[in-house]
């Protein structure tokens, strides 16, 4: 079982405006780059001696874990399928924007939290399909760990899920907040 840190990446300006991300490459702002930096020292703090960092290939996530891998000196793998699940054609909109213009999708999404899907967005369940194949590569090359995976709030709320055995249509109520860290003990499947 290999013992992985995930680190929800910091915040953007996309977070405060309410913003769907989805896979658009959103950089942080100056308070995400504040926040991974500060993320970075305490971790540094922990003298856990983590073997690897991988992360989404996303830019929010990938200048989280380039100021982590600064300080601990490591470097950053990136890996696509760590990217936070496609919203598709809602991307760039707001929250409020969706709510209005797609009620049935917004409807399904609220039956049907496991398959129902942006229109030319992912699921729910292939998003943790995509996010369990890279624990379990990640698990397979350092197989206890510690290993540090930065990604996005749905993302990681999924392996939460995964890992602990919890409902998967729970990640939506399981979301952590920008830059923050979680450990977990992934179990190869």
């Amino acid at each position: 079982m290999t013992e992985l840190w995930l680190v929800r990446h910091g915040q953007t300006d996309w977070n405060i405006e309410g913003r769907w991300q989805g896979h658009a490459d959103i950089p942080l702002n100056l308070t995400g780059l504040e926040q991974a930096r500060r993320l970075a020292a305490k971790l540094a703090e922990t003298g856990q001696a983590f073997q690897a960092i991988f992360s989404s290939d996303l830019k929010r996530a990938f200048q989280t874990a380039q100021e982590i891998g600064k300080s601990l000196g490591l470097p950053v793998h990136k890996d696509r399928r760590l990217r936070e699940i496609s919203k598709g054609e809602w991307e760039g909109m707001l929250v409020s924007q969706v709510s209005t213009l797609s009620t049935e999708a917004i409807r399904q999404r609220r039956d049907d939290p496991l398959y129902s899907r942006a229109p030319g967005g992912e699921s729910l369940v292939e998003v943790a399909a995509r996010l369990s194949s890279a624990a379990d590569d990640i698990s397979r090359a350092y197989p206890v760990g510690p290993v540090l995976v930065v990604t996005h709030g749905l993302a990681l709320a999924a392996l939460l899920c995964l890992a602990n055995k919890w409902p998967l249509q729970e990640a939506y109520d399981r979301v952590p907040g920008n830059a923050a860290a979680q450990v977990i003990h992934w179990q190869v499947k």
